[in-house]
Formats: C-alpha cells, structure tokens, sequence
C-alpha cells in the first residue's frame, strides 16, 4: 500500500512516550519482502544499554520501534505475549555472533507479530540470495508447496522449470523428517496466520532451509511412491521462481481469452514499477474483452502480494465499477513528521473516516459489463487484499478460493528500521484501514471456497469457467454470485 488516496476526517489519540521520532531518520527507500513497493527506511541509533549482548540491543530497539511508530501493535498481537516473547530472546554475549545467528534468535518473534507488514528479517533477502548465488552458492533443488498440515510436495525444479517428479510428497532431507523441518522453518516465517506462512513458505522453502539448515552441495532426499530410498540430488544454482518472476512483466501480467465468451486476467504483483506500462496492459485488455464480447471475467489475484494501489485504482476499478466506491472506510496512523498545515503532530495516532469517493466514468468506452469473478488464495496480501475487499463489498466481484489466511483489515505505510547490533531490519507498519463495508468479518472469506492445487493452478480457473458455463447455458442466477 503505496499511497493514500483518500481526504481524511480526523480524531487525534495522543499517545506518550519519550521523543521516540528523535533517533529516526530517513534514509532511503527500500523494494519490500512481500513485493510491495516504496516503502520507506529509517535507521535508528542503538538505545543505551549495559548489556554486550547485540540481540539485547536490538531488542530494546525493537521495543521501542513498537510502541512509537505502530498505530495500534495489539492489532496483531497481544502486548502481553509481546513482551514475553521480547524477554524470551537469549541475551548472549558473543561478540563473534554472526547476522544468520542472530535472525535464527530475533526471528522467532515474527509468527508472535503475526502481520505481514511487522516482523525481523534480512535487509533484503533478494539480495542475500543473489549475492549467496554469486559466490557460487546453492539452494536446495526443487520450487515445493507446503500444505496447511505441513506436508511438502514438489512443485517444479528450482527457477520454474518442470520436473517429472512434481506432485511428489517429499518426506525427508538429509535423514530429518520434512514434518521436523517445516515446523522448525515455520518458527521463522512472518504473517497474519499459519496458514498465511505456510504459503510464503512455500514460496521461499529455498531460502528458509538456507539459512536454517544451511546450503550444502548436494542433498539426500526422500520421496514418497514406489521407490522410498532417499536419493541423492545435486544443490541448484538457478534463481528462485519468486525473484525470476518480478523482472518479468509476462510472468506477473495475462490475458487468456478463452472459449465460451470468458477470459482469465492474473494480476500476480501490483508492484510492478511501471505504472503507465501496467495501465496500458490493462486498457488493451479490457478493449479485446470487449471486441471479443467477454461475458465472464476471472481475475487471479492468488499470488499478488500487493504494491501500489493506483495499479488496480486507475487500471482496473474504472472498467469494472458501476456505482461510487471507496477502497476502505476508515484509518488510524501514526503521525511520523510534524504538519502545522494538517495539525498533526509527530508521534501522535489519529483515526478517521475515509471521505474520497471514486465515481465511475459514464463514459468509459471499454467497461466490462459481464460477471466478474476474483481468485484469492493464501498469501493474496496488502493492496490485493484492499482491491478483493472493494470488489467484495460493493459487488463489482465474487470472490473465489482459499481464505482465513490475512486479514480483511490491513495495517500498511510500512517502515523499514535498522537493527544495528546485528544487521537486521525490523518492518513496522504505520496505518490501520478498515475495509470499505466495516468490520465484517475479520478474515479475507470468498464467497464460493475452492481448494487451491499449487501443482496444477489452473484447476480453479476450470472449476469457476465450468460452473459459469453451465449456469449461462441453463439460464439460471449463478450459486457463484
């Protein structure tokens, strides 16, 4: 969530602390862990302490970082179990502490966090894998799919490219069983939910082993079908599906029009730098829609981590709303610089309603006029979840997939503070919206639940085109809807 595209009305909630903002400065901006982009950075001065320890250090950051920058830290975890999970971190005096053994300590806090938006890690893991990959490092061989009951399955070689051992259930590694390993990488992961984390883990198995088990040349593994000796797998050098695909606009960006009047647009990042190029995408698309008279529409939105909202404001809202809409009802944020023009105040929360309404064009030559349905699965987050809310809310969509995984209310304005002790970053988020309708429903809940097969993606898109299909043929009012 880039921008804030809305005029606000205000209440202000003051909350006291001691110069919290003094020691924060900016100092660049950052591409972020779940593809949302323009965050901004901070660094801050390390508190005083007695303590050697530097997972002490940047834990008294951490505390502080906590209560004067986040509007509301109890939105996603209780401060109770905070502080207890902050005092838990083992206070070693070790001046030869590397950075990976400090994430492995400061990192457990990140599923007590609980929000994508607020949790330790890497200053960028994007580059600690290209810089590992550079010096001649490997990964581990295969893209997998960590189910919510911790199996793990082979999706694709590493990179992308396909394997005909996909679908197979791996159950060891190096002799540990793969339930031990992914419960152990799971204490790692950031997110709203287990079932959140379990699909970024899947996303970044890769990256979670390295640095929890280390990177070795080749590895022992264990496959579940008629042949169950572990075999013996050389390490990959290739990069990583996640990162391959962000450079590729044809990866993140289709339109697929397919038979009976109906077309599927994924929408897998709305990060993508290039905004004008996105628009352009979007405006071609929706006229071949409509030359090719598209009766259903399915937008994947599954895999899109959020980003920038003018991506789906500007680019996609005007061809598909038919009344004002608002992408969310109401806000509260911490005020992070002075403005005598607004009369805000550094430091201070202020909550309010969103008054901007959006008025579609009436005339929008290109407006898509058929059913609209939206594909939402586990790790669907921050700005697709606002676009998923809106299109839920004023019925301009239904929403079609997997849910309790993120919440509807999303915090955002994400910060990225420095951890200098150990070389970590903490991201902290400074604003709370409240979806368009309220508070209803606490997590992202399609309309119609589909299971979501990570070995073969398009079985939804078939699923949904197959009931729409036969519900145009019979005439009847779509049970989708």
């Amino acid at each position: 969530m880039l921008k804030l595209y809305a005029s606000f009305s205000t209440s202000v909630r003051t909350h006291p602390w001691t110069d919290p903002m003094a020691a924060i400065r900016v100092v660049r901006l950052f591409a972020p862990l779940l593809a949302i982009a323009g965050l901004r950075a901070y660094a801050t001065s390390p508190p005083s302490t007695t303590s050697a320890s530097p997972l002490a250090s940047d834990v008294a950051t951490i505390q502080q970082a906590a209560a004067s920058m986040h509007p509301e830290s109890s939105f996603s975890v209780d401060p109770k179990r905070l502080k207890s999970a902050l005092a838990a971190v083992p206070a070693r005096p070790l001046a030869g502490m590397s950075r990976d053994e400090a994430w492995l300590n400061l990192s457990r806090l990140n599923p007590v966090l609980a929000d994508g938006h607020f949790f330790v890690g890497y200053p960028s893991w994007r580059d600690e894998a290209a810089d590992h990959l550079k010096d001649g490092g490997r990964l581990f061989p295969f893209e997998v799919m960590v189910s919510n009951d911790g199996a793990v399955r082979v999706v694709a070689n590493l990179g992308g490219a396909p394997t005909p051992l996909a679908g197979r259930t791996i159950r060891s590694i190096n002799g540990v069983s793969t339930r031990t390993i992914t419960n152990e990488l799971l204490r790692h992961v950031h997110g709203d939910s287990a079932r959140f984390r379990s699909g970024l883990l899947s996303d970044r198995w890769w990256f979670f082993y390295w640095k929890v088990y280390g990177a070795p040349n080749d590895f022992v593994i264990g496959l579940d079908g008629s042949t169950r000796t572990p075999t013996k797998m050389a390490a990959s050098s290739a990069v990583p599906a996640v990162i391959a695909a962000e450079q590729s606009f044809e990866r993140q960006f289709a339109l697929e029009l397919r038979s009976e009047q109906s077309a599927v647009l994924t929408l897998n990042t709305f990060a993508w730098p290039n905004a004008e190029q996105f628009k352009t995408f979007a405006a071609s698309a929706f006229e071949k829609m409509e030359r090719a008279g598209t009766r259903t529409l399915i937008i994947d939105a599954r895999r899109n981590g959020g980003g920038d909202d003018a991506l789906w404001l500007e680019g996609v809202l005007p061809y598909i709303a038919d009344k004002p809409y608002r992408w969310a009802s109401t806000y509260t944020k911490r005020v992070l610089r002075t403005d005598p023009a607004k009369g805000e105040v550094a430091g201070e929360v202020r909550s309010g309603s969103i008054d901007t309404w959006s008025t579609p064009d009436p005339k929008q030559p290109h407006r898509f006029r058929g059913k609209v349905y939206v594909l939402i699965g586990r790790t669907t987050y921050s700005s697709a979840v606002l676009f998923a809310n809106t299109m839920h809310d004023f019925g301009f969509g239904t929403l079609v997939g997997e849910g309790q995984s993120v919440r509807r209310k999303q915090s955002g304005g994400v910060q990225k503070i420095d951890l200098p002790a150990t070389g970590l970053s903490l991201w902290v988020p400074r604003f709370i919206l409240t979806p368009p309708a309220g508070d209803k429903g606490y997590w992202l809940t399609p309309d119609v639940e589909i299971s979501d097969d990570g070995i073969n993606p398009g079985a939804m898109v078939e699923a949904v085109l197959k009931r729409a299909s036969a519900d145009q043929a019979s005439g009847a009012a779509s049970p989708l809807r």
